[in-house]
């Protein structure tokens, strides 16, 4: 018989939809029993693509054992952290206080008024070495409430109290500067794995803002090793198990050092950021393997995780048929029976499926260990003949593969998700000249507008089978302004940038602490939790603090509207003292520091549209590697008096039949450029890196 969660949206919540554990959706129902039957809390939280969720649930939530006492003694409520990223920041940060680690699933108990007393993460059903068993937990605190609840209530006050000023970011201001980015890139210099790139040790996560931050760095100072740091590294990912060799797109992170053995799950996040990456390392180097993963990462995206509305679906699962990475993994005799048996050989040999396996049960994840010249050379033929092969043999290989059982898919919509999505298909649409990721980008935005937006125009964080639902946290706003702004310099279409204006002026009112600087994760109308706290760490996702500082900064500088930009100061004012103390950690912020301080560029291309000179102009700026400009068009008859009252200084910019590009760097404006050498020539001075030739 299904419990509360049967009529939930979220793929998690249905998940456990059917355990004997009379789970609660969070929500006042749950507390109100809790505080009516004298009862803690017991509190899981995880997502729909978790293998230790899954394992946890497999073990602990299906057996009757254990949900006999959970359900005697406790009210059980799962949350899905993807849609409640507030309850989960609150609940993560107590038990890495507690602990001194977090991951999921994450274990809490607590107390009807939601004060945490005892966190941690997956636990089995029962004791092993050196690790508690779930049963074991809670029957000893069901008999501490039972019969000594006052320590557990001291505890719980104390926990939350100790908590307040981590969570709300308090710590001494201090001036960020130059400094404070050559310090990240000696911290990120002497983390670096040499060997196979990465930082630290395993598990080795991709970090896109570490690589982002090192290519920001690379552009001002040439002769450090950033750049070789970055490209080892996007190198090293896309060669190993940790990028999916026969269908694209990459894993969550890697459970060794080397990018072998992935966490076999796909995030979409995951995706948007790697693109982002790689796009800017094809600026930076012009070397096409770069564009070549961009159009891989794409090719995954739209091809199976893009809703048919136009949405981005959330992740897809580690496990299929109860094995993790099975869907992934291949022998040679599966290789053998779809192809040609040369042409099997060689594609055993390049990837490295072998006999005896890489992986679990003697099957092997797809990697490559040769460089395609010397393989090409070793088996007499030609690098461009054994490319072409080994491209058939892969979709030979793809086409079986689909005919697998399917990890499942995370099929809700998430607004920051989409975001980042949205920006990335932008900045590739624009970095490629590649009209399709441009329009895939477009139609994620007008979805969201369409069906995450509501009447008063503030957002909704998910989407699922037809519903939209739980107000929009912080990161919705950011990274969805974020993607915006990409999509207005993609499209010069106004409506973008009209768009982000008002959404991060709705994100100030709702999200902004006018007492210590800084955005809550939540806003003004959310639930009042334990703690309201603020996040400037980048995690697997960027700070949403640090993305609205770029946004602002972006905005301000697009329309001359100096309040954005000290908006935008002040967010890195109030954590300022957090980060001077170990700024690799914020790596996001740092790309905010490096565009405030310069030198940025404002460019606004006048006239056209239509004809080679004004073509090449956009793809001209559109390639070069400038992390600090702005990009505005004028010359769209029908946006003439909307763009001069965003961007009042472009009024008296006049418009001719010739293309004509203004740049202005440090408060200086040069001599209009009505010719592509020139352009090119003044886009180098301004220090940009151009990924080809015209």
């Amino acid at each position: 018989m299904a419990n509360r969660l049967a009529d939930e949206k979220s793929p998690y919540l249905l998940q456990h939809a059917d355990n004997p554990v009379e789970w609660y959706p969070w929500g006042q129902e749950a507390v109100e029993k809790a505080k009516l039957e004298d009862k803690p809390i017991f509190l899981s939280i995880g997502y729909a693509t978790c293998h230790w969720c899954h394992v946890m649930a497999h073990e602990s939530f299906a057996d009757p054992e254990v949900a006999d006492v959970l359900n005697r003694s406790y009210v059980s409520i799962k949350v899905d952290r993807e849609e409640r990223p507030d309850l989960d920041q609150v609940y993560m940060t107590v038990c890495q206080a507690m602990t001194g680690q977090g991951g999921w699933p994450l274990t809490v108990l607590i107390t009807p008024e939601g004060q945490p007393f005892f966190a941690g993460t997956y636990f089995p059903k029962r004791n092993r070495p050196n690790m508690p068993g779930l049963l074991d937990i809670l029957e000893h605190f069901a008999k501490v409430w039972r019969t000594d609840r006052s320590r557990l209530l001291t505890a719980a006050r104390d926990i939350t109290l100790a908590l307040e000023p981590e969570v709300l970011a308090a710590g001494e201001k201090t001036t960020l500067g130059m400094e404070t980015l050559k310090q990240a890139y000696t911290q990120h210099a002497r983390s670096f794995d040499p060997t196979w790139g990465g930082f630290g040790q395993a598990p080795k996560f991709p970090s896109p803002h570490h690589l982002t931050f090192l290519l920001r760095w690379h552009r001002r100072q040439p002769n450090s090793s950033a750049l070789g740091m970055v490209e080892k590294t996007l190198s090293a990912m896309r060669r190993g198990g940790l990028f999916d060799q026969i269908g694209f797109g990459f894993h969550r992170y890697s459970v060794d050092e080397r990018w072998l053995v992935p966490h076999f799950e796909k995030m979409l996040y995951d995706q948007a950021l790697l693109t982002l990456a790689y796009a800017e390392a094809f600026q930076v180097t012009g070397q096409e393997e770069y564009a070549r993963v961009v159009k891989e990462i794409a090719a995954y995206v739209l091809r199976d995780m893009t809703s048919p509305e136009g949405g981005f679906w959330s992740a897809e699962d580690a496990d299929s048929e109860g094995e993790e990475g099975l869907f992934y993994l291949w022998t040679p005799d599966e290789v053998q029976a779809l192809l040609e048996q040369e042409t099997g050989d060689l594609f055993s040999g390049f990837y490295n499926i072998t006999r005896e396996g890489n992986f679990e049960k003697g099957k092997s994840i797809p990697h490559i260990t040769a460089d395609l010249k010397a393989y090409a050379s070793r088996k007499g033929l030609s690098p461009e003949s054994l490319a072409g092969r080994l491209e058939e043999a892969r979709q030979t290989l793809f086409q079986a593969r689909e005919r697998r059982v399917h990890p499942l898919k995370d099929d809700k919509v998430l607004t920051a998700w989409n975001g980042l999505m949205i920006a990335a298909l932008a900045r590739a649409g624009m970095v490629l000249n590649e009209p399709t990721y441009t329009a895939a980008a477009a139609r994620a935005a007008d979805f969201i507008d369409r069906r995450l937006t509501t009447d008063d125009q503030t957002l909704l964080r998910r989407y699922r089978l037809g519903e939209a639902a739980v107000d929009g946290f912080l990161e919705d706003y950011a990274y969805l302004v974020w993607g915006l702004i990409e999509l207005y310099e993609a499209t010069f279409d106004l409506r973008r940038l009209e768009a982000a204006l008002d959404l991060s002026r709705t994100m100030l009112d709702l999200f902004w602490d006018s007492a210590a600087g800084g955005l809550f994760l939540s806003g003004e109308g959310h639930e009042a939790l334990i703690l309201r706290g603020k996040e400037i760490y980048d995690g697997a996702l960027p700070s949403a603090n640090a993305v609205a500082a770029m946004n602002l900064f972006r905005l301000g500088r697009l329309t001359g509207r100096n309040e954005l930009e000290e908006q935008a100061e002040r967010i890195l004012e109030a954590f300022s003292g957090q980060v001077s103390q170990t700024p690799m950690a914020y790596t996001h912020l740092l790309g905010v520091l490096d565009f405030a301080l310069g030198p940025g560029q404002e460019i606004v291309l006048c006239g056209g549209p239509g004809g080679r000179v004004y073509e090449e102009m956009v793809r001209r700026i559109h390639r070069t590697f400038l992390p600090g400009r702005v990009l505005l068009r004028k010359g769209l008859v029908d946006q003439e008096k909307r763009l001069a009252e965003l961007a009042p200084f472009t009024a008296d910019l006049p418009v001719s039949e010739t293309p004509t590009v203004y740049l202005c760097q440090n408060f200086s404006c040069q001599a209009p450029i009505r010719d592509l050498a020139r352009l090119g020539e003044a886009l180098e001075a301004a220090g940009g890196f151009a990924s080809a030739t015209s």
